[in-house]
């Protein structure tokens, strides 16, 4: 017999085996974890890769021609990840979220798009299924996309002005073909589409004001994160943080804003509207607020690494469950199991300056479980 060979990329973040509970209890869609958090949204990565070099997410002198990344065999199948949303779905998810990397250079990425736009909830609703992207291939996909059964995307834009831009991704990429991608998702119907910039004090904070006027009115809901602690690769420091409440204070001294209610639960926007009618922007304080308390999403990573929080250093290996061939029942009681013993809180561990907050283990990086 011959012997199996496991790739070193794939040892990268180890993880358990889930355990399966000698009693499996069915799904009832109300799951909770140790906190009360429900289980509503999960993030499926389905790449590692990206054709941009962002600073904050996967800077080039780390991410070069010779970093390896994960081979094709042991990324998950589209079945595979099917078969798993389909078993979240039951215990509680109604959104679905496909991240990267980029999750646009994964190959035939509509055929998984239809196949996950044709799951139910247990009542019987679609699921919200949308996706995020870098919008460097937008322009042409985008109409693909929603023909497949795409509802909506989230695009990551960090500045109108193109020097900064280009230095931004550093792949010298131009501001004006997302732009041409935004165009196309909006074209195309896939919407409300949302647009991401990530605050970096002293790189791109001259932007705020910039972005904000060029989507004003456009129907387009522009979001300001938080410059975030994510992995060991992006030489985080605290003092590139610019918090949200400064970024507010820049947009107010441009128009008025009121303040607006969630539009759901677990929502990690605060949102805000122009008074003069001009649309929606939103805050992410990733950093200075923690949202921990409803925080009810899950991660899903490219080769089938299922992660509770963003800031995790580990996680559980579900791929090893679905090629051992465990059945449904089996894995659907592993993940209940799973989210019920959940206790992550790290961003309100860090806010509150605690020695637990980091364990001093290598926390997984952004690109490989998505933002």
């Amino acid at each position: 017999m011959g012997e199996t060979v496991i790739p070193l990329a794939d040892l990268r973040y180890a993880a358990p085996v889930p355990v399966i509970p000698a009693l499996l209890t069915p799904a009832s869609g109300l799951l909770a974890d140790r906190l009360g958090r429900p289980l509503h949204d999960l993030r499926i990565s389905v790449t590692d890769r990206c054709n941009f070099r962002c600073s904050y997410c996967m800077p080039k002198e780390v991410f070069d021609r010779d970093y390896v990344f994960l081979p094709q065999s042991s990324l998950l199948s589209f079945e595979e990840i099917t078969r798993l949303a389909r078993l979240f779905v039951a215990h509680g998810v109604h959104k679905l979220r496909l991240t990267g990397g980029e999750p646009l250079l994964r190959k035939h990425l509509e055929v998984l798009i239809g196949m996950l736009a044709e799951l139910r909830t247990p009542d019987g609703q679609p699921l919200d299924l949308t996706l995020t992207t870098n919008g460097s291939v937008l322009a042409r996909k985008a109409q693909a996309l929603a023909d497949a059964g795409l509802k909506r995307v989230t695009v990551s834009l960090d500045a109108l002005d193109d020097a900064i831009f280009r230095r931004m991704n550093d792949v010298d990429f131009p501001v004006a073909d997302v732009l041409r991608g935004i165009e196309a998702a909006r074209a195309a119907g896939l919407g409300p589409i949302k647009v991401n910039m990530v605050v970096k004090r002293g790189t791109n904070d001259q932007e705020i004001v910039a972005m904000a006027r060029h989507f004003r009115h456009s129907g387009i809901v522009l979001r300001f994160i938080e410059y975030m602690d994510v992995g060991a690769s992006n030489g985080w420091r605290m003092d590139e943080v610019l918090p949200s409440a400064q970024v507010l204070q820049r947009l107010q001294a441009e128009w008025p804003l009121v303040p607006l209610s969630p539009s759901a639960p677990g929502e990690t926007a605060e949102r805000w509207r122009y008074a003069d009618g001009g649309g929606e922007v939103g805050l992410i304080s990733s950093v200075t607020q923690a949202f921990c308390s409803d925080c009810n999403r899950a991660r899903l990573s490219t080769e089938g690494k299922l992660f509770m929080c963003l800031f995790a250093s580990s996680g559980h290996d579900l791929r090893a469950l679905l090629r051992s061939g465990r059945s449904d029942a089996e894995i659907s009681a592993a993940l209940g199991l799973l989210w019920a013993g959940r206790d992550d809180r790290y961003s309100e561990l860090r806010s509150a300056d605690a020695p637990s907050a980091s364990s001093g283990e290598r926390r997984v990086e952004m690109h490989y479980i998505g933002g």
